[in-house]
């Protein structure tokens, strides 16, 4: 995929994406517990701006010519999560499909409307980022791939259980 596409196809399900936010309204309902277990919308979007934070830290890393390999071992795995402050998610010892515990405690005490303006900042700097690296860059780091699991993955993966959680929630309340 190149990279018009790839922008392309990445603000077309932001968008989608940012509608749902949109329905689900207030900020009080962003913080209800009942998502996915106890999660809430709020925790979510912690996990998207995790796994963003990721990706564009990558990006930026091959921009300046510099080398990341997964964490292969536990010792680098909580290395790499007390530099960055989040998980090496393209690790093979990272556990998928469910949010990590060190995101839920980094974000608990971090004001909803906080996580949202550094996700639209860190969200900027992804598509600044894809502007900016060549066409080969990309292909020689899988980065269509790549950014497409950090980002609209992402977002899709919370989309399907905020909206699961609507369907409960509104059901509820009649």
């Amino acid at each position: 995929m190149n990279k018009t596409i790839l922008l392309e196809r990445l603000q077309k399900e932001r968008d989608q994406f940012e509608l749902l936010l949109n329905r689900v309204g207030f900020a009080r309902r962003l913080t209800l517990r009942g998502v996915s277990g106890a999660l809430t919308v709020k925790d979510l979007l912690a996990e998207i701006l995790a796994h963003e934070q990721f990706i564009a830290d990558r990006m930026s890393e091959i921009a300046h010519g510099e080398k990341y390999s997964p964490a292969a071992s536990f010792t680098l795995f909580e290395n790499f999560q007390r530099e960055y402050g989040y998980p090496d998610f393209e690790s093979p010892l990272f556990e998928k499909d469910k949010v990590h515990p060190l995101i839920l405690d980094t974000y608990k005490n971090i004001d909803l409307d906080e996580i949202v303006s550094e996700e639209l900042a860190v969200y900027a700097n992804i598509l600044e980022l894809i502007e900016h690296l060549t066409f080969h860059q990309f292909l020689d780091h899988d980065l269509s791939h790549r950014v497409a699991e950090h980002t609209y993955r992402s977002y899709r993966r919370a989309a399907s259980l905020i909206r699961r959680w609507l369907k409960e929630f509104t059901s509820e309340s009649k």
